[in-house]
């Protein structure tokens, strides 16, 4: 028998936001999730509480040695009003794995999804209703063990906490531009890159702070060997349409994060009969198509901005305009599919939303 969720409510509520208001990851709803795991009990105790400030001893063993995870998913509000999460089944999956990767022990699929409908459920007032908002729901695991000293812990908090959000960026859906960096590297094969680990972020930021300040909204990441094959984009996947082919790296390094926009975008090409390859990319034959003629379109998937056309690429004080600095064809035909089917707008049928 799958175990009850107990659910505390808040007493006071907070005041929301106008959808007009919204901007990514600053506001948090009434309520979160938590749920507790010791080695010698698993998992237990799973409840719904007021939002609030969490305990955790000094020694907590992810403040030294940063054994966590998170995932990233959201919650839309359709036309019809009722609410959809996007593919949670898949989130859970992909926070098992970086679980795994990590050392934390695994959270029951259907305890998991539950802990995400039923948090979503009691906070649906907070889902904002214009196409471009949504509710950004943010599972985590963090080890709370308190102790000094280098191996997995023995006790972890699950959390899950809700933020009503506008668009990610706040060019909207226009190109945006990006660094090409060989200077830094983000992951290498066999390290942690395809693991959701706030390391991985961390490490990113003296990059994507430089590249700021160059003008650039973002960084894409090089291969950590070799420097030239390209990995991924700070907070997104990326695709590239050269000539007839769509290309995306491979997962099979396990460098990058295994993006579940980026799967939904892969599904929907390949049904549409495009001539889709997960290969490696050389930024040498990025320059080389670029010259050509044959580099059509780029553009990145994930989660907080769903599809972000790519209008210029900057290597080696090389700039590279990708489509005239305009959207492409094929890039807002994925915008326009992915969003339809998580507002409700066109037929959902591959069963990628759950409603709550």
């Amino acid at each position: 028998m799958s175990e009850a969720i107990r659910i505390t409510k808040a007493t006071t509520r907070k005041p929301k936001p106008r959808d007009s208001e919204l901007g990514f990851g600053t506001v948090f709803t009434d309520h979160m999730f938590v749920m507790d795991f010791q080695e010698e009990k698993g998992w237990y105790d799973p409840r719904v509480e007021p939002y609030g400030p969490l305990t955790l001893d000094p020694a907590a063993s992810v403040l030294h040695y940063a054994q966590g995870i998170f995932d990233g998913l959201k919650a839309f509000r359709a036309r019809d009003g009722k609410v959809r999460l996007f593919r949670p089944q898949k989130h859970v999956e992909r926070m098992n794995g970086s679980a795994r990767r990590m050392c934390i022990p695994p959270l029951d699929p259907d305890l998991a999804l539950r802990s995400l409908t039923t948090l979503v459920g009691l906070d649906r007032d907070w889902v904002p209703g214009t196409v471009g908002t949504s509710l950004y729901i943010r599972p985590t695991i963090i080890a709370s063990e308190p102790f000094l000293g280098v191996r997995p812990a023995k006790s972890y908090l699950y959390f899950v906490i809700l933020s009503p959000v506008g668009a990610y960026y706040p060019e909207g859906m226009n190109p945006v531009k990006i660094l090409v960096v060989d200077k830094y590297v983000r992951a290498v094969e066999g390290g942690v890159g395809a693991a959701k680990t706030p390391g991985n972020y961390a490490a990113s930021l003296y990059a994507a702070e430089e590249a700021k300040h160059q003008g650039f909204t973002q960084v894409l990441w090089l291969d950590g060997r070799e420097r030239k094959y390209l990995d991924e984009v700070g907070t997104m996947n990326i695709m590239l349409r050269l000539g007839d082919e769509v290309v995306t790296p491979p997962l099979t390094a396990g460098t990058i994060l295994p993006g579940v926009t980026r799967d939904s975008a892969l599904t929907l090409m390949r049904e549409w009969g495009l001539r889709v390859s997960e290969r490696q990319i050389a930024m040498d034959e990025v320059r080389a198509a670029a010259k050509n003629g044959s580099l059509r379109e780029v553009w990145g998937t994930g989660t907080a901005a769903v599809i972000s056309p790519v209008g210029e690429l900057a290597y080696r004080g090389e700039r590279i305009v990708i489509n005239g600095g305009k959207i492409g064809e094929l890039t807002q035909r994925l915008y326009d599919a992915i969003v339809g089917i998580q507002y409700g707008t066109a037929p959902d049928s591959h069963g990628w939303t759950v409603e709550v």
